[in-house]
């Protein structure tokens, strides 16, 4: 299955931010979209970064609460992964687990067409492991 297949079935809709927004901007974008991350898009609808709870939290420990009135741009992950839609499912999964990275943007012709996340790919694949068990069974009971 390929990255475009999984976004027919999800939908292609992202939450994005600007570098600008502040941290407790992005925190209720998050809560409002139910997302764990949002992509940051610079004024040229470029990406930017990305910025996930795990980023929020992180600089909360480091910095203390003053990082909530700060920009995005201070917290967010500029070196961004990204996949396109003629990728297939199973290469990205390896990449989010060795790069332990739950959020992967899609790029089509270099624009922004959609996001995967790990819960999508997991998804996806218990959806595969299924339809296999239910060909073995149906080839068991067969024979």
């Amino acid at each position: 299955m390929r990255i475009a297949d999984l976004l027919q079935r999800k939908g292609a809709t992202v939450a994005t931010v600007s570098p600008g927004t502040t941290v407790t901007e992005l925190l209720a974008g998050l809560a409002r979209h139910n997302v764990g991350a949002m992509v940051v898009v610079d004024a040229e609808g470029g990406i930017a970064g990305i910025v996930s709870e795990r980023d929020v939290v992180r600089r909360l420990n480091d910095h203390g609460p003053s990082i909530l009135d700060g920009p995005v741009a201070d917290i967010m992950t500029t070196l961004v992964a990204s996949c396109s839609p003629d990728d297939p499912v199973d290469q990205l999964s390896v990449v989010m687990t060795e790069r332990r990275i739950r959020h992967v943007p899609v790029l089509d012709g270099g624009r922004l067409a959609g996001i995967v996340s790990i819960g999508d790919v997991v998804k996806i694949r218990m959806e595969q492991l299924e339809q296999s068990q239910e060909q073995l069974e149906a080839y068991i009971s067969q024979g």
